[in-house]
């Protein structure tokens, strides 16, 4: 983890998937909810409704089991769009080419019906997510603790990286 749930207080985009805070970890859901009362968006991905998603600017249910088709298409958008930080994948990012190389074919029209998450959606997170100027996220063991488990965390990284949304006060994972 490269943040404590207290930074939701310093970001602008707050993206919680594989985690349900509200039933594990009730006190980190206040920080969430006090972050969207001052204005910060939350998107709450879980493929079952949950809680939070009433406090969310951007629920998301997704197809159980597909987190890397629907991520891939986020992660497609921003770089197709050039929503990323050059400067920063520049300083700090190995192998940023293969990923655009690897997502190439993800794109959200192609990715819409696998992870039942409609395209135009998609690229909305996408760009919420790229162009805040602090965006964050949170995840649970619904991501480190499944079949494709690795290929999650990737995943999220893929999103954190390009963004430059590690190592300042209300970013990271």
């Amino acid at each position: 983890m490269s943040a404590p749930f207290t930074a939701a207080e310093d970001s602008d985009c707050i993206m919680v998937i594989g985690a349900r805070p509200e039933q594990n970890h009730p006190v980190a859901a206040t920080y969430l909810k006090q972050a969207v009362k001052r204005g910060a968006k939350l998107m709450v991905f879980d493929p079952r409704r949950q809680e939070l998603m009433r406090h969310a600017t951007h629920p998301v249910m997704f197809a159980p089991g597909r987190d890397v088709p629907m991520l891939n298409a986020m992660i497609h958008t921003i770089i197709e769009e050039e929503l990323f930080d050059a400067q920063y994948v520049q300083a700090n990012v190995d192998g940023f080419e293969a990923l655009r190389a690897k997502t190439r074919d993800f794109s959200p029209e192609a990715m819409a019906e696998i992870c039942g998450v409609d395209a135009p959606y998609l690229r909305e997170l996408a760009r919420a997510f790229a162009t805040a100027t602090r965006s964050i996220i949170f995840w649970g063991m619904g991501i480190s603790q499944h079949t494709h488990g690795t290929d999650n965390s990737r995943c999220l990284l893929a999103l954190a990286l390009p963004t430059g949304h590690v190592g300042r006060p209300g970013t990271g994972l």
